[in-house]
């Protein structure tokens, strides 16, 4: 009875609830939105929405990773169903689908965008080879996922490849960041550790690069569920400075008054010229930005965004390299709409340029307005109430999945018993 107990308590927490992602296209020529297991493309150069391809079917489980390639030709995307599918952009058409062996955290592109990454929960990172596309005869591709290097048993949380494509980052859920040398051939493997940076205290939730035509290789960015942003040379594993972003943003939580939990850093993204970082934070209504002085290797603080006339806490938020404005979505899987369609909510910041000043936009004012909302929201109108749950799930679902379990040797013990691989065999 204990053990049963004690099973269905531990189903309670881990809540299965999957954020809204968003993700632009480098030139914005397009902007994707993904919630439970659909992706919605909206194209400024149609003015509508755009059908999707796939022989497949498409996801059947809610998606975790969506990502351009760094032209725009490529979108990958991936999640709880152990797919990991490659779209080809101008035909909207998914040309591979690959099998993962666990649920899919995490997405990347190489550079050249001859691979695709993939990361898992079992903390396994995969490469996938697809040079032999032929962008001129768009066909389905068969390609198989090659383990390249692992965390070992951690879940790895992001992905990146660094400026210059000579590195692949991986951030995962013990606080770590590894930075390993991504060969010309990586399906031989990937063996050789440039660096790690070490230093935060709590799961490594988001990484992004700082980089301009002055610094090409640039600097690495992370936040993490230690409420900070902090800088590193990657190459040597330097820290070059940190902000505690959660304290400055005023948005402390206390646990019935036991203790305070500092928001966690749920997502980050750099200007094209390096400059400003732009920050979402557990509990934060709107996003924070900070300056990087890339030749001074410094942060700081430069002002706090607010969305107003409305609970808008972002889960995803991306920029285009071309166009200075901001893209944030709102949403969960589990939040529906009367139709069962699920629902998104999505905001735009604009004036990413030093002679303006930021400002969130009205629907009117967002570029594709209301078609746009239509297809990336599954809905013109969503009511209040539906958003403030989602935000109090999202966040419940993230401290569950990232935030390792403390037990009592006791409780482990009767863990133990309850595992598969230690029941004794039935006997005949």
């Amino acid at each position: 009875m204990e053990d049963n107990h004690m099973e269905e308590g531990d189903q309670k927490l881990e809540i299965e609830v999957a954020p809204a992602l968003i993700s632009v296209h480098p030139d914005q020529i397009s902007v994707s939105v993904s919630v439970g297991s659909g992706i919605r493309v909206y194209s400024f150069q149609d003015g509508s929405g755009v059908k999707l391809l796939d022989d497949n079917g498409g996801h059947k489980d809610s998606i975790r990773a969506v990502r351009y390639s760094k032209s725009g030709k490529l979108f990958v995307s991936a999640g709880d169903d152990k797919l990991v599918k490659v779209w080809d952009t101008k035909h909207w058409r998914c040309f591979c689908s690959v099998a993962s062996e666990k649920k899919v955290t995490s997405v990347a592109i190489s550079i050249d965008e001859m691979f695709v990454c993939f990361a898992d929960k079992f903390g396994v990172v995969y490469v996938v080879d697809i040079r032999d596309y032929d962008y001129e005869n768009p066909s389905l591709i068969n390609k198989k996922a090659v383990p390249i290097l692992s965390h070992y048993c951690s879940i790895i949380t992001r992905l990146e490849f660094s400026p210059d494509g000579q590195y692949i980052v991986t951030a995962d859920r013990d606080f770590k960041i590894r930075v390993t040398v991504f060969p010309k051939e990586p399906l031989n493997g990937v063996h050789e550790i440039q660096s790690f940076c070490l230093g935060h205290t709590e799961f490594v939730s988001c990484l992004a690069f700082a980089s301009n035509q002055d610094y090409p290789q640039g600097l690495l960015l992370s936040g993490s569920g230690d409420s900070t942003v902090r800088l590193w040379e990657y190459t040597s594993g330097s820290l070059l400075d940190t902000c505690d972003v959660g304290t400055k943003a005023g948005i402390l939580n206390s646990n019935q008054g036991q203790e305070e939990i500092v928001p966690a850093v749920t997502d980050l993204c750099a200007t094209s010229d390096g400059s400003l970082i732009v920050v979402t934070i557990q509990s934060l209504p709107g996003v924070m930005l900070l300056r990087c002085d890339l030749s001074a290797r410094t942060l700081s603080i430069a002002k706090v965004i607010e969305v107003k006339g409305e609970t808008f806490i972002p889960t995803s938020i991306g920029l285009s390299s071309s166009i200075p404005l901001l893209w944030m979505v709102m949403g969960a899987s589990t939040i529906h709409s009367n139709d069962s369609t699920p629902l998104a909510r999505v905001r735009v910041i604009s004036g990413f340029r030093p002679d303006q000043s930021e400002s969130v936009l009205g629907d009117k004012e967002i570029p594709g307005a209301e078609p746009l909302l239509q297809v990336l929201q599954g809905k013109l109108s969503i009511g209040e109430a539906a958003f403030t749950t989602s935000a109090k799930a999202v966040k419940t679902a993230m401290r569950n999945l990232l935030i390792k379990k403390q037990y009592s040797s006791e409780r482990r013990e009767l863990r133990k018993k309850g595992r598969n691989d230690k029941k004794n065999p039935t006997v005949a």
